[in-house]
């Protein structure tokens, strides 16, 4: 897949044309590539589990995190609504000294680590399989491809390609380095490993421990390492169910072209019907991925079946 840097929406158009997956799983599909994500696979993912070893790949949700408002993002709030204190007074209402304590989160849905649906991105007024963005995606929510739909089939053979510690410098790309499909063919051979039809896909670029170490910074919306327009051919090619990263973006940023605002997505939701995960922490499954030398395992990553959501937090686990 190619890229003509003055030509954003042309070069867009040809690999939406070249990657389409619309109408492949009929007119109805509300899944995309999490079709490819069969029993035989979750079968293959589960017989990876051999020492019970779990690491959850998921941010913190609180009030620390990375957002700093930019499309009225924010990070989650979480207020207690009864507490250890109302318990103590007598304050509750309950018989025979009973008490308890309950709480509240308020927070956009893709604030943290989370999964970007299907009704997440459009290309010129077309949501994924080809439909009217207007028809799919309305103010009560996306009446069509609602992330509730993805809820039981997130689980399976998940592959770390950790392309920061075999490409990187200390385990880190720099901000703006355009992952390729050779950087990613160079890292899955490096890992002795193999990345085919219904696998999910994690992508280590490094940035996280960055800014673990230096600050959140721009990490949410800023200068970042990721995909390159041209993976797209691969995204498609290779079958893969879903991909996440640990940046903010999934794609390189600055984006490749001279004006341009995530054009890798503009493909890869509503033309691949790709599942995107973004914001993932997975620094403690690559250090034991890089001590054991075993880059594959079971992965579930439900997300929150909240109907009609174009995006959902998400708590993933991977399992060898």
């Amino acid at each position: 897949m190619t890229l003509d840097r003055r030509d954003p929406e042309g070069s867009i158009a040809r690999a939406a044309e070249a990657c389409s997956n619309w109408g492949r799983w009929g007119e109805h599909d509300v899944l995309g590539t999490l079709n490819l994500l069969d029993e035989a696979k979750r079968r293959e993912g589960a017989a990876l589990v051999r020492r019970g070893a779990a690491f959850s790949l998921s941010l913190r949700f609180d009030i620390n995190g990375p957002q700093k408002g930019w499309r009225r993002r924010t990070n989650p709030v979480h207020t207690m609504l009864d507490t250890g204190t109302d318990a103590a007074l007598g304050n509750q209402g309950l018989p025979h000294g009973i008490g308890g304590a309950d709480d509240v989160i308020a927070m956009p849905l893709q604030c943290s680590t989370q999964w970007d649906g299907l009704g997440h991105i459009f290309d010129h007024g077309k949501a994924w399989n080809g439909r009217p963005a207007e028809q799919v995606v309305t103010s009560d929510g996306d009446q069509v491809t609602g992330i509730e739909h993805m809820a039981p089939h997130v689980a399976g053979r998940g592959v770390l390609l950790d392309v920061g510690r075999t490409l990187g410098t200390g385990g880190e790309l720099p901000d703006g380095f355009a992952i390729t499909e050779e950087h990613l063919a160079a890292t899955i051979e490096a890992h002795g490993t193999a990345v085919g039809r219904g696998d999910m896909v994690l992508v280590r670029t490094g940035q996280l421990s960055r800014v673990r170490r230096d600050g959140w910074g721009d990490y949410a919306g800023g200068p970042a390492p990721g995909l390159s327009f041209t993976t797209a051919g691969w995204l498609h090619r290779t079958g893969i169910a879903a991909i996440a990263t640990d940046t903010w973006g999934f794609e390189v940023r600055p984006n490749e072209f001279d004006d341009a605002f995530q054009p890798l997505h503009q493909v890869a939701i509503p033309h691949i019907g790709l599942l995107i995960g973004e914001m993932w922490d997975l620094d403690a499954l690559a250090d034991d991925c890089a001590s054991d030398g075993r880059h594959d395992f079971w992965l579930t990553a439900a997300p929150l079946p909240i109907t009609g959501a174009v995006g959902s937090p998400v708590n993933p686990i991977a399992v060898k």
